[in-house]
């Protein structure tokens, strides 16, 4: 699994960069705007600056509406800023169709200025909670738009984890459907230590964090702290050795 961590801004970013051994994305996201909330593109620029030139910087576009010319246009301005991967949020989105709708005018947008950027449709694990696109539909609509990854998160931050509203067992499925895809498969949503067995064993690529690499546990008043990301990773490679020794791995 790679591990992708989201500060908040550039003081956050440059506790990423001192822990840059132990990470592999660098998130930049806008908490208090959502889940998948956009930061500013100067800050971008900035946490772009910041961290180490081989750790690829990710920037969220929001939790964007079903309005496909005005999220094209901020995927594109994230990708100016110096992002590399690029998450869209498919808040708005009711159908798949609209989805599909919203991703094929991001890719084009974003691939037509940088062909090697990496795009993301990212979905909601409690979809039912705010009226969106299934999330088991998420790989079929990355497919379908020509997306690179699969992503689901939670929409609402109110205590509540990935595996609060997507069983392991949907998550493992999510992830299969994806690989069929050719895609990547990435899964957040308030994850902890405890969840990262399960996160191996049904091969997840990408795991993002933010409470978990803050102090106290806390994404929104908790700052992250490298000692913490350097303990998350940690206990990744650990899982990782542990399921690659098991006779079902090998």
């Amino acid at each position: 699994m790679l591990l992708l961590i989201s500060p908040d801004g550039v003081e956050e970013a440059l506790a990423c960069a001192k822990a840059a051994e132990h990470l592999d994305i660098v998130d930049v996201k806008k908490p208090d705007e959502g889940s998948l909330g956009a930061n500013y593109p100067w800050v971008i620029r900035e946490i772009r600056g910041a961290v180490p030139a081989d750790k690829p910087v990710s920037a969220t576009v929001g939790d964007v509406p079903y309005k496909p010319g005005t999220v094209a246009q901020a995927a594109l301005g994230a990708a100016v800023s110096g992002a590399t991967y690029i998450k869209v949020g498919l808040y708005g989105c009711t159908t798949p169709d609209q989805a599909i709708d919203v991703m094929r005018g991001v890719v084009r947008a974003v691939k037509d200025f940088r062909p090697d950027a990496f795009v993301v449709a990212s979905g909601y694990a409690d979809a039912h909670r705010i009226g969106c696109v299934n999330p088991l539909a998420l790989p079929d609509i990355a497919r379908r738009s020509g997306s690179d990854a699969a992503m689901l998160d939670t929409a609402i931050k109110d205590g509540t984890r990935l595996f609060d509203h997507v069983s392991p067992e949907a998550c493992a499925e999510f992830v299969r459907l994806a690989h069929e895809a050719g895609l990547l498969a990435a899964l957040a949503g308030s994850v902890k230590t405890a969840d990262l067995a399960t996160l191996t064993r049904i091969g997840t690529d990408i795991v993002g964090v933010r409470g978990a690499v803050c102090e106290g546990g806390d994404r929104n008043t908790g700052r992250i702290r490298p000692r913490l990301v350097a303990a998350f990773r940690a206990e990744m490679d650990r899982h990782a050795r542990e399921h690659a020794a098991t006779p079902a791995a090998s």
